[in-house]
């Protein structure tokens, strides 16, 4: 870095970690309180999974929407409608009572949380230099397991004190406040008055050229290497979602721990994933240095994380701590195969071509995570009426451990190996032409 510059970039990098921390803490706290609602709303595990689809449904829309929204008007105005949006939704959940108000709630706040990921990615575009675009991601996004330590260490005692509707009109008045600091004091660079000329020269020294041909999905659809990477979206994220929406309920309906005891187990669990993640990004890296190539490195790599989670199909046969252990092993696993898995579209495509093939696989795997809740409500009321909850949670448990393996195949089927694809410009220029 230029002898002098400021690093006011990193306060704006600060930001994004604080917006993508309460992005995760508010769609946590339903499921944190589903316990405490189970006696006031009596409402069936399928509903509860009508809800959480009727999320991930306006997750997905609110993703599409708020990526026009944000190239349209800028990042500065659709982050700041994004966080009012799901702040104000997340406050309006005090004023539910009903199944069908928690439906119409968790939509609201789908549709505005869905702006947090395309506005952040694209304001580190803006403020970072090509070279400093993966720290800055990645600590950005450690705002995601952040959120998931915090939420169970915090919601519950908020509810336990003030009750539910407190921890829902707490946590979206910390976005509220968090306005109060991105209005002032974020801007584009060339556009910031806090921002001292020789930082901005650092960030714009490395600005990539754009290509003039942007690839369309339709041309990119016709790639086997897209629908692996869509494939193995749809099979795993679900899997990561189960984990977000169920588990306490999981320990309440199987251990017989509400939530004034199973947070602390909750809160262990992320602090694993969190620790263990990191391999994720270590474990490529290390068997490249050891004479593996890029394509067999990541692929060895992914393969030993979707193994990592078969370990999870033992969780309702053991005690409390070592079914925190493996769940904490498997989540750590999931977060590492994600992140190769991401990584393995770059490896791929040309850069033109990243972002649109993220926002496909996106989209599958919110599809996906629209069925699981469904068919967990549905499975759980099943079992639970025959008095056997734990069959029900097995089941699902197997289903999360088998799923990256199943995810792995389908994967390599499509893709035997991740190098860089040779692109048919005629074919991708004839096809955007035409939209």
């Amino acid at each position: 870095m230029p002898e002098g510059a400021h690093r006011y970039r990193w306060l704006v990098c600060a930001l994004l970690f604080f917006a993508t921390t309460v992005n995760y803490i508010d769609r946590q706290i339903l499921s944190l309180l589903k316990p405490i609602l189970d006696e006031e709303l009596k409402w069936t595990n399928t509903e509860f999974g009508e809800v959480n689809a009727a999320f991930q449904g306006a997750y997905a829309v609110g993703l599409l929407g708020f990526g026009y929204l944000v190239d349209r008007f800028g990042t500065k105005v659709g982050y700041a409608v994004s966080i009012a949006a799901w702040s104000i939704a997340a406050i309006g959940h005090a004023a539910v009572g009903s199944v069908s108000g928690f439906v119409r709630a968790r939509v609201a706040l789908g549709l505005g949380e869905g702006g947090n990921f395309p506005s952040a990615i694209k304001a580190v575009a803006l403020w970072f230099p090509r070279k400093e675009r993966a720290l800055a991601t990645a600590l950005f996004n450690s705002g995601t397991n952040v959120g998931a330590i915090v939420a169970p260490a915090v919601i519950p005692l908020i509810a336990d004190l003030w009750g539910w509707r407190a921890a829902f009109v707490g946590a979206g008045l910390v976005g509220l406040l968090w306005l109060g600091l991105w209005i002032p004091f974020y801007e584009i660079p060339e556009r910031s008055r806090r921002l001292h000329a020789s930082e901005l020269a650092y960030i714009q020294s490395d600005r990539e050229v754009e290509h003039s041909t942007k690839m369309s999905w339709g041309s990119l659809l016709k790639y086997r290497q897209t629908w692996a990477f869509v494939a193995a979206k749809f099979l795993t994220d679900p899997v990561w979602w189960f984990f977000l929406i169920w588990l306490p309920d999981f320990f309440k309906k199987t251990r017989g721990l509400d939530i004034k005891h199973s947070w602390v187990h909750l809160v262990l669990i992320y602090s694993i994933v969190t620790a263990l993640s990191v391999v994720g990004g270590w474990l490529p890296g290390y068997l490249m240095r050891r004479g593996y190539t890029q394509s067999r490195a990541r692929k060895t790599s992914m393969f030993a994380f979707a193994v990592a989670v078969i370990p999870i199909l033992a969780v309702t046969q053991v005690g409390d701590w070592t079914a925190v252990l493996l769940i904490g092993l498997a989540g750590a696993a999931h977060q590492a195969w994600s992140a190769n898995l991401f990584t393995s579209v770059s490896d791929v495509f040309p850069k033109r071509a990243v972002a649109s093939i993220v926002g496909i696989g996106g989209m599958a795997g919110s599809f996906g995570g629209i069925l699981f809740p469904l068919y967990s409500g549905k499975l759980l009321d099943r079992f639970q009426t025959t008095g056997n909850v734990t069959a029900g949670y097995a089941i699902l448990f197997a289903i999360c451990g088998f799923a990256y393996l199943v995810a792995f195949a389908i994967n390599h089927v499509l893709a035997p190996r991740f190098t860089p694809l040779e692109i048919d410009e005629n074919l991708d220029a004839s096809s955007a032409s035409a939209q």
